[in-house]
């Protein structure tokens, strides 16, 4: 009889391996045991078969074998990330008994995740912005959206303390929807900056990421032109009061451009982004095409000369200025022109230089004289004026003195208490012709007397007055010197008779 016996398989006992793991478990992490029946004490017998085990598949290179017990393969330039390699490690283990394949059993590691990612915005979604002046509140301007690799839920929020905040705002904290929360004024802003913070919701670590977002505002046809220079009608406040254009003429002047203060007839489209071309025009005052406006440059011109019988000595034209685009969109001004008489002869003064006296005191003003104490005058005549008198002359004081004054009458207002005794100013007094622009200027020599002193009646008693004070400042000198002298005289003596 018989009996063939069959020698046990030292690979049996064991079974497929179902883990999970941390990702960016350390180096030798435990996996599993394995259950093999073999023990490490066998027979001589046992331990003369070969036997031998091996980690196979795509995910292989992350196990080894440490005896019976699997472990993980990681290192420091290479991490367990769920993010990077999926949610599960798949290999298989193979054992081998006498180079023959006895069993085959699976590994399955689930990676479990960790909160190891920060949030990122989307690239796309955080660019520069353009966006119009004339978008509606409550519009949705623009929507971010950041990423969360480990697939945490993600809310946003708009920083109070950024720039700009005031302007936006999001009602959906989970939709990145930015909304316009104010107005836009392209005349008064034309950049926005906002800080948005996005931020993890689910999880213990609170994960957040910023981004500044930059937004252009883009110029709407919503002002109205108007005329320079611009004065707003308040501080910061783009609304313009129109200027009043004024110039002279004479009645012989013709085919001539005009030329306005306070500057050319001109006006801007209130949309500076915009900067629409506008078209001039003369609503009224024109009689009868005598001016003529530029409807491109504003510029108006004096066709013919106005008559001699012309009774208005001012014409008042009406200008408008509108869009090319958009008539509805306009402003209006009033230009005065004035005609003036022709302007044959200077004014003049009747002297070059003249006298002034003032008589020191405490009085906060007084009026400078001249020889007699009577009132200095200095009144420039006009030979186009049949009297001489010009009421078109202005008088002042050049350079500006804080000490005199000039009325329009051609008087001198003095600043008496800052004024002392012998002191002598000379200034200069303009006399100009607001019409045609000409000046013609004289010298006024002020002298201080002092208190008490009377004014001369003439150049010679000036002179005799003037005199007399420089003898008796003399005299009193030399008597002051000579009673020096006799009191020196008088000390030596009395220290000669001490001595002796």
């Amino acid at each position: 009889m018989r009996i063939n016996l069959t020698k046990a398989s030292r690979c049996g006992g064991g079974s497929d391996i179902f883990t999970a793991l941390r990702e960016n478990s350390p180096m030798g992490q435990f996996i599993s045991e394995l259950g093999m029946t073999a023990e490490a004490g066998a027979n001589k017998a046992e331990r003369a078969t070969s036997l031998r085990l091996c980690v196979s598949g795509d995910d292989a290179a992350w196990f080894y074998l440490e005896g019976r017990t699997l472990r993980l393969n990681a290192s420091d330039p290479r991490v367990l990330d769920r993010e990077a390699h999926g949610p599960m490690l798949i290999a298989e283990l193979t054992c081998y008994q006498d180079n023959v394949i006895q069993t085959k059993f699976r590994i399955l590691v689930e990676i479990l995740n960790e909160n190891d990612n920060r949030p990122k915005f989307v690239k796309e979604t955080i660019h520069r912005f353009t966006v119009s002046e004339l978008t509606a509140v409550n519009s949705v301007l623009f929507t971010v959206k950041a990423m969360d690799a480990d697939g945490d839920m993600i809310s946003y929020i708009i920083d109070p303390s950024s720039r700009d905040p005031q302007f936006f705002r999001i009602d959906l904290p989970n939709s990145g929807k930015i909304v316009l929360n104010k107005p836009l004024d392209y005349e008064t802003r034309t950049q926005l900056q906002v800080l948005i913070w996005a931020q993890e919701v689910n999880t213990e670590e609170k994960f957040n990421i910023s981004a500044v977002l930059t937004v252009n505002i883009e110029d709407g046809d919503d002002q109205y032109p108007h005329f320079l220079p611009c004065t707003p009608i308040s501080p910061g406040d783009p609304v313009c009061v129109s200027p009043n254009y004024s110039t002279n003429i004479s009645q012989k002047q013709q085919d001539l451009v005009l030329k306005f203060s306070p500057g050319p007839i001109r006006a801007e489209d209130g949309d500076r982004g915009l900067n629409t071309s506008l078209i001039y025009s003369i609503l009224s005052g024109g009689d009868q095409s005598q001016f003529r406006i530029n409807n491109r440059t504003g510029e108006i011109q004096l066709t013919r000369a106005v008559p001699l019988r012309h009774q208005e000595k001012t014409f008042t034209l009406t200008v408008m200025v509108c869009q090319e685009d958009d008539r509805l969109k306009y402003s209006v001004v009033s230009v005065l022109i004035r005609v003036l008489n022709e302007n044959t002869f200077p004014p003049v003064f009747n002297r070059t230089t003249f006298k002034g006296f003032i008589v020191e005191n405490l009085s906060p003003a007084s009026i400078v004289t001249t020889y007699g104490n009577q009132v200095l005058q200095i009144k420039a005549s006009d030979r186009d004026f049949s009297d001489g008198l010009n009421p078109n002359i202005h008088y002042s004081i050049l350079p500006p003195s804080g000490l005199y004054q000039v009325t329009d009458g051609g008087v001198l207002i003095a600043r008496t208490d800052r004024l002392h005794a012998f002191d002598r100013h000379k200034v200069r007094v303009v006399a100009r012709d607001a019409e045609s622009g000409e000046e013609v200027s004289a010298l006024v020599d002020i002298e201080v007397l002092q208190t008490g002193q009377s004014v001369p009646h003439g150049a010679v008693a000036e002179q005799q007055m003037f005199g007399n004070v420089d003898i008796r400042l003399a005299g009193g000198i030399i008597a002051m010197i000579l009673l020096l002298l006799l009191s020196a005289v008088v000390f030596l003596m009395l220290r000669a008779v001490k001595r002796r």
